[in-house]
């Protein structure tokens, strides 16, 4: 019995996506094994999943997202955009195991760490250190505090708006990250500067 096809409706726009896919696409192909499986942590709308697998085909996508709505969404997108090494997605909570997949080439995790409690920040490379063989990787991407301070006023400003929606959420400080990753015995590449005020944060085991 096939499953029923994907909703076009239920494909989710966010402008963010359109905006910074090239610039996170460049450092990916420098990063990202050239074959193997890359779990997407998070995936959101879908937009990137089907954007990444395109520019990637030698890899194969497994998106992912706790929220329903977000999932229908990407699986909407992969169906529209016709990309053949994207999975459908699976339903992963990083607080909660099992995560339903073991053995990832590499992890990617756009966007999720200022808007998520700092446990799930913990989690995810708690996921990570369980999940990625040597030589692993472990992709980040968002807005970072650097020495405990904001690298620049809208930085500052969107701190506060998170956390006024949830005072668990906020801009994180880049090195309680890193040290994150040491403690799974994941090396952090030097940050990478991205286009409005984020960064790239590359983590190998």
């Amino acid at each position: 019995m096939t499953s029923p096809s994907p909703d076009p409706s239920a494909r989710r726009m966010a402008p963010a996506t359109d905006r910074n896919r090239e610039a996170i696409l460049a450092v990916l192909r420098d990063v990202l094994p050239a074959s193997g499986t890359v779990l997407e942590i998070a995936s959101g709308t879908g937009q990137h999943a089907v954007h990444f697998a395109a520019a990637l085909p030698g890899v194969t996508w497994q998106p992912s997202d706790p929220d329903a709505t977000s999932r229908e969404s990407i699986a909407a997108w992969t169906a529209h955009a016709g990309v053949p090494n994207v999975l459908p997605p699976l339903a992963i909570d990083v607080c909660a195991e099992p995560w339903g997949i073991d053995g990832v080439a590499a992890m990617v995790c756009i966007n999720m760490v200022h808007i998520s409690p700092w446990a799930a920040t913990e989690a995810l490379f708690a996921g990570a250190g369980k999940r990625l063989g040597p030589g692993g990787v472990l992709y980040l991407y968002g807005p970072y505090r650097r020495n405990g301070a904001h690298t620049a006023p809208s930085n500052e400003a969107f701190d506060t708006q998170l956390r006024a929606a949830d005072a668990e959420w906020g801009v994180r400080d880049m090195e309680a990250v890193i040290a994150l990753g040491a403690a799974q015995g994941m090396t952090c590449d030097a940050p990478v500067a991205m286009p409005a005020n984020n960064f790239s944060l590359v983590f190998r085991k």
